[in-house]
């Protein structure tokens, strides 16, 4: 009933029915809320790093302290690639790293600074105009 499909066709994941676990369920959806004396094997026993850092700029700054005049793109989490084969051609090891959002650059700046001249303009022609508009009409009256 309170299930919603985020796609067209997506199967519920019912983990519970009532109270009984049984071989028929296909997956049981839980969470570990509190860790007892011994490890599970496979579960808690290894330590899986995230494969991903954060991409947005303001998660990378809260993730390693920075301040607002550090420069985020030194910090970003990179991705090593070992070197492989391909059709022949042998490619060296290299590293990925996501592209920032919401980084501010003085592009980003620039264009504020447009968007807002471009306000400030059309509010003066349109003051102008009405201007402009009221001075016709007084004229229209004395007629």
């Amino acid at each position: 009933s309170c299930f919603r499909e985020r796609r067209g066709g997506e199967r519920r994941r019912k983990s519970v029915r009532g109270c009984i676990v049984d071989g028929n369920l296909s997956v049981l959806n839980l969470i570990i809320v509190q860790k007892g004396d011994g490890e599970i094997p496979g579960l808690t026993d290894v330590n899986i790093p995230r494969r991903l850092g954060p991409k947005r700029a303001s998660k990378i700054r809260k993730l390693f302290n920075l301040t607002k005049d550090d420069d985020v793109r030194k910090y970003v989490i990179r991705r090593q690639l070992p070197e492989k084969e391909k059709n022949g051609k042998v490619y060296k090891a290299r590293t990925k790293a996501p592209k920032i959002q919401r980084l501010v650059t003085p592009i980003v700046l620039q264009r504020k600074r447009h968007r807002l001249a471009l306000k400030k303009k059309r509010a003066v022609t349109r003051k102008e105009a009405r201007g402009r508009y009221t001075e016709l009409l007084a004229q229209r009256y004395k007629e």
